[in-house]
């Protein structure tokens, strides 16, 4: 909502930019989509990898009585 309404602050005082920035948001958008697959790919290596380290640990512990 916040974003919505600095844009209609934007398009009150300059337009075209407005305009502009609403035309050119997917691209930008669309350009940005690798870089956000890779983030998660990446957290999700980490995670992976933190759980292949407590993996020994886990196990030694056995079940609580």
């Amino acid at each position: 909502m916040a974003a919505f309404l600095l844009w209609l602050l934007l398009l009150v005082f300059c337009w075209p930019l407005a305009l502009l920035a609403l035309v050119l948001y997917p691209i930008v958008w669309l350009l940005l989509l690798p870089f956000r697959l890779v983030g998660f790919t990446v957290g999700a290596v980490f995670a992976f990898l933190g759980a292949l380290l407590m993996l020994p640990a886990r196990v030694l512990r056995g079940r609580p009585v």
